[in-house]
């Protein structure tokens, strides 16, 4: 009796045959490079049909490369779990990278001995490529990235970083100038901003954008200054501001779950939202629509700032050239009930 044959492996040719186009095109949909929309979904469907399993092991041989980018987050342990904008970051992330068959590797730096463990890390071969979020002013990790020369994007813009590193973020002045203008526009008189993390390029420049949106009317008492964009954050910032300002009516806080804890600091003042104090976050996270009442707040994209960061290794990864200048993702104005 004789032996089935065993069936043959599908190839890049039978997946370019099977969608209608060429194996080039093919090669930048595996290796996460840029193609049309249409273009994307026939060889997605292709690859399904014709049953293409991807020979990872071979290719590592070939390539010399594991494969693997890590996902580098600088924040405190406890906050990478709680922040649902540094979940939906890597969400998009990983999707992006899991297309192009690669593994993500997530590492959170929270000290300076976590940052000398990451570069050691970074630098033995173990990864292809960086994906970075949350880098301060001075940070050293972006000299530790600048100096290893591996493929990286990071997800916003210190100052510092060098412009051989392309970046994706969002314009978080504009963004914080268009919402307190808003708020303003709702006819509050005494603005305070629960001001967090300005030891990063995103809270100072929200805090430069309330600033320019309130222009002669801006008051520095009115700032809280806190470290983290977090829930205690705010609840401890709204306090600050009640004690310096008991007439205060209107409060720009830094991240939806500032502006959560804002609101509970004020329930505890027996202060009325937005009846006695019209409230507005930064974000559109799941705490915009878990508040009472829902937060008015700017629709971060933390999603597709995941995909399109990955988006960016990887197509250096592929050998492309890849523009430095950044991009900037929009930003739109979601209002609620908050103000």
């Amino acid at each position: 009796m004789s032996r089935p044959k065993p069936q043959k492996r599908a190839t890049v040719h039978d997946i370019a045959a099977a969608a209608g186009v060429s194996r080039g095109t093919v090669s930048r949909v595996l290796n996460g490079g840029y193609v049309s929309a249409e273009a994307r979904a026939a060889i997605e469907a292709a690859i399904t049909d014709v049953g293409y399993v991807p020979n990872n092991a071979a290719r590592t041989l070939k390539m010399r490369r594991s494969q693997a980018v890590a996902f580098v987050a600088l924040e405190p342990h406890s906050l990478f779990l709680d922040d649902p904008n540094i979940g939906a970051i890597m969400l998009g992330a990983n999707a992006a990278l899991s297309l192009a068959d690669h593994q993500m590797v997530s590492l959170v730096v929270e000290s300076a001995r976590d940052t000398e463990r990451v570069a050691r890390y970074l630098s033995g071969g173990f990864v292809d490529g960086a994906i970075v979020v949350s880098a301060r002013t001075r940070d050293p990790i972006i000299k530790v990235i600048a100096d290893l020369r591996i493929p990286a994007a990071f997800v916003g813009h210190p100052p510092e970083l060098r412009d051989s590193i392309p970046f994706v973020g969002i314009d978080n002045v504009g963004s914080a100038r268009s919402i307190t203008a808003r708020l303003a526009a709702s006819g509050r008189r005494r603005i305070g901003m629960i001001a967090a993390a300005l030891d990063r390029d995103s809270g100072l420049d929200r805090l430069t954008g309330f600033k320019e949106a309130l222009g002669t009317e801006f008051d520095s008492n009115l700032v809280a200054d806190v470290p983290h964009y977090d829930y205690a954050s705010g609840v401890k910032g709204m306090r600050l501001l009640l004690e310096r300002e008991p007439a205060i009516d209107g409060v720009f806080a830094a991240s939806d779950a500032i502006a959560a804890g804002a609101l509970e600091a004020l329930r505890e003042a027996g202060r009325s939202v937005p009846g006695d104090v019209g409230v507005v976050g930064f974000d559109d996270s799941t705490w915009a629509v878990r508040c009472q009442p829902q937060l008015s707040t700017v629709h971060q994209p933390a999603k597709e700032l995941g995909s399109f960061a990955a988006q960016l290794v990887l197509r250096q990864l592929a050998g492309e050239q890849v523009e430095h200048h950044g991009e900037l993702l929009d930003t739109p104005i979601v209002w609620r009930d908050s103000a």
